[in-house]
């Protein structure tokens, strides 16, 4: 027989999904359902909580307690990166393997970067803000019109000025 359901107990699950799309409720059942919730209803709050990011894979931290689940999303580095970009809406299931050859401000790298901040291992923001740059190398997009490497270059020798927070 299974333990006492302790209704003041947090539980705390964490998925990769697409923003904006229900998922399949087969992959959230195993997850879900030993915890007494509807996966059905569990992903179309997801799906709800991340209409803004809709088409981009997000990361999801649902938290239980009581068998009432809150959806928080929690960004990565790609996800601000591609966001940031402005690009339209693509469908998944037909456009594969898009490359993102798109342009972004360095303001809006460091404000990525000071979002990302709590996840990082740099003990300055100048080395957050190279991390984004090296997440934004890999999109394929550019930084101001020249590559992400530059512009990390220019960082490290002291060419441009990062603030301190």
């Amino acid at each position: 027989m299974p333990p006492k359901f302790d209704p003041n107990e947090v539980k705390i699950l964490v998925l990769r999904c697409v923003g904006g799309e229900v998922g399949s409720s087969a992959t959230l059942a195993p997850k879900i359902g030993p915890l007494g919730l509807s996966p059905k209803k569990i992903g179309d709050d997801i799906a709800k909580a991340t209409q803004d990011w809709k088409g981009l894979r997000v990361t999801v931290q649902l938290t239980i307690q009581n068998r009432q689940a809150a959806v928080a999303v929690v960004p990565s580095a790609s996800a601000l990166v591609i966001k940031a970009l402005k690009e339209p809406v693509r469908d998944r299931k037909k456009e594969k393997n898009v490359q993102h050859s798109g342009n972004i401000s360095l303001d809006d790298i460091i404000e990525i970067a000071r979002t990302m901040r709590f996840k990082s291992l740099a003990r300055e923001l100048k080395g957050t803000v190279k991390e984004i740059l090296g997440t934004a190398f890999s999109v394929g997009c550019t930084v101001d019109g020249e590559s992400p490497k530059d512009i990390s270059d220019k960082i490290e020798e002291g060419e441009i000025e990062i603030p301190e927070n």
